[in-house]
């Protein structure tokens, strides 16, 4: 078939030059194929004696228009068109790409589960990319890990501006072992738009005087600081009226969190802490000494105040005192061992769980918990408390199990 649409598309080629001879050359393509052979052969002769530049077979050869040498080629081997073979479609598979590099199965289809087009990506730029990281310092175990966090990161021009990149981030953190473990918990450090993200953003911070160890710190706990931080006139305030010195081991704290928040977001914290009488005032100075509270959601804060408010009996002034009891659970701390302390009372049993000793066992861990205030009583009191104790952790909030939850990014 491939023989019979060349000569048809060569027929109306040759028509043209061999006028009278054309009609009675392609009367017998009905023949054999040996008699075929013969044409073609006096065709070519005919066309070479005739118009010599006809001897350049490549002024015809074209997918339109075969030439007579590609029409031998067709007759004598059909399967012109060769497949590759399969040891270089192995060699171009990117598998084996990551396995010289030193990756394992597992590590590899980790990869690929996470980042599915990497198994067609260019052998040649993922070398390249690869080589990069291995000059970084980047293990095989390692970028697991970081395609884990950014799945696009062999898929970014990670190339750009690299030395320079690579010479600032030394400068900062200190040594080539301790920027591999930035680029690790953060590979966006290769990504991030160097002039005008990166570099102005740890000035800023260098500017609001924190030192080269509190920026690192904050850097390797904090991966999204760089891209998230926004300083203005009314977040400066905002770190004033907190009252936290430079020399505080908070300010770095207080300065990344005002520093990623919206302020939209500081105004609607502050102002609900507000609302169960705490002033203004008081507010920012709790900031100051507790900042993880800019972490805590409204909702947590308010589930946590009516409980502590309603249901303990405390007053709102000792969060000012006491800020740890926003951050205990409401459903395995607060709520079960209060009941455990009420039921301690009603049974007349010493030691009573009141006043600054409830406060305490707040803070105590599970098993002194239970070993202050649980079985040190008889033992058939210790029954009692401890069903007590266990049937107050099983309630849980309602509609937990069907709350939707979303992972953005990297998590604080």
């Amino acid at each position: 078939m491939v023989f019979l649409h060349a000569l048809n598309r060569g027929e109306a080629l040759f028509a043209r030059r061999l006028q009278p001879q054309s009609s009675h050359l392609f009367t017998y393509l009905c023949m054999g194929p040996h008699q075929l052979h013969k044409i073609v052969d006096d065709i070519y002769s005919y066309s070479c004696s005739s118009y010599p530049h006809f001897q350049k077979p490549c002024l015809f050869h074209s997918a339109a228009s075969p030439s007579v040498e590609c029409l031998h080629e067709q007759i004598e081997s059909p399967d012109s068109v060769k497949k590759p073979r399969d040891d270089e479609k192995r060699r171009q598979d990117p598998t084996n790409v990551f396995k010289k590099w030193g990756c394992s199965e597992s590590d590899i289809s980790r990869i690929f589960e996470r980042r599915p087009s990497l198994r067609k990506t260019d052998i040649h730029v993922l070398q390249s990319k690869l080589q990069i990281l291995s000059e970084l310092g980047i293990e095989s175990s390692d970028l697991v890990k970081m395609i884990h966090c950014r799945p696009r990161l062999l898929n970014s021009k990670i190339n750009v501006m690299l030395n320079e990149r690579v010479n600032y981030l030394e400068s900062l953190f200190g040594s080539r072992e301790l920027l591999a473990k930035a680029f690790v918990r953060n590979p966006s450090l290769l990504t991030y738009d160097f002039h005008n993200k990166m570099k102005p953003a740890v000035a800023m911070y260098e500017s609001l005087g924190l030192s080269r160890e509190d920026l690192i710190f904050m850097l390797l706990s904090r991966p999204t600081l760089i891209p998230r931080t926004t300083l203005d006139e009314e977040k400066i305030e905002y770190i004033r009226k907190t009252g936290v010195s430079k020399d505080s081991k908070m300010y770095k704290h207080v300065v990344s969190l005002l520093g990623i928040s919206r302020i939209e977001t500081i105004r609607e914290k502050v102002v609900n802490l507000g609302k169960y009488g705490i002033p203004e005032n008081k507010v920012y100075g709790l900031i100051g000494r507790s900042p993880f509270l800019l972490t805590l959601s409204v909702d947590n804060v308010q589930r946590h105040m009516t409980f502590i408010l309603a249901t303990m009996k405390l007053p709102a002034t000792v969060l000012l005192q006491c800020p740890f009891l926003l951050y205990a659970s409401l459903e395995s701390v607060l709520r079960p061992r209060f009941r455990v302390a009420c039921k301690i009372e009603d049974m007349g049993l010493f030691p009573e769980v009141k006043g600054p000793s409830l406060l305490r066992a707040l803070r105590m861990s599970e098993k002194r918990f239970i070993s202050a205030f649980i079985t040190c009583h008889p033992e058939s009191v210790v029954e009692e408390l401890m069903a007590e104790y266990r049937n107050a952790k099983c309630v849980r909030r309602l509609a937990e199990s069907s709350k939707k939850v979303s992972n953005k990014g990297f998590p604080f």
